[in-house]
C-alpha cells in the first residue's frame, strides 16, 4: 500500500513508468531525479502521508525502500 502510493507519486513527478520503479531503485541514479526533483518528491510524500521528514533524515534517503521505511516508522 505505502509502496504503491510512493510509486504513484514518483511516476507522476518524475515522468517514469510505475513498472520501472522497484524498492531498490535509487532516486537519482535509477530514476533520474535531480536535487530539485528530490526536494519536490519529499514534500509530496510529507503531504500525502501527513508526516514531517527532518533534513537530517532526508540526507539518508537514497532509494525507494528508504522512503517506504521512513513512512512505516513514522506512522
Amino acid at each position: 500500500m505505502i509502496f504503491d502510493k510512493v510509486k504513484e507519486i514518483i511516476a507522476d513527478q518524475l515522468g517514469v513508468d510505475e513498472d520501472s520503479i522497484a524498492m531498490d531503485s535509487d532516486i537519482v541514479e535509477d530514476l533520474g531525479a535531480d536535487s530539485i526533483d528530490a526536494i519536490d518528491l519529499i514534500l509530496s510524500v510529507q503531504e500525502e502521508f501527513d508526516i514531517e521528514i527532518p533534513d537530517e533524515a532526508v540526507e539518508g534517503i537514497k532509494t525507494i525502500s528508504d522512503i517506504v521505511k521512513y513512512i512505516e516508522d513514522a506512522q
